[in-house]
């Protein structure tokens, strides 16, 4: 009685087989490509990271980058106090440089001259 009812039709065994392909494919479009996504973008930040720019590493410290290497990024946190770190360990860029000029840029020419 149950060999019949399982040999019943052929439609029942390709039920689990589309269920567990659709599970598959939820979980690529949930998760994996997002986490894909945000790995390119950590990527290409680092690797457009100049001198001059404002950054946060992974541990919360702020710093200004001075210097630049293939792996490596070499970063002001205090005058005079230069450390360095591996690209990876660089989290995100608080200001861009070319941003940094800008602003003070449109400081100088906003303040009136006082003689």
């Amino acid at each position: 009685m149950f060999y019949a009812a399982a040999s019943g039709g052929g439609a029942g065994g390709l039920t689990p087989i589309l269920m567990i392909a659709l599970l598959f494919g939820v979980m690529y479009f949930m998760m994996i490509r997002p986490q894909q996504k945000r790995r390119r973008e950590a990527e290409q930040m680092q690797s457009a990271l100049a001198m001059g720019d404002e950054v946060v590493t992974i541990g919360g410290l702020y710093g200004t980058v001075t210097g630049v290497d293939d792996d490596t990024v070499l970063l002001e946190v205090a005058p005079g106090v230069q450390t360095r770190y591996a690209r990876p360990a660089i989290a995100r860029v608080v200001t861009r440089a070319e941003r940094v000029e800008e602003i003070e840029s449109a400081v100088e020419e906003a303040e009136p001259v006082k003689e």
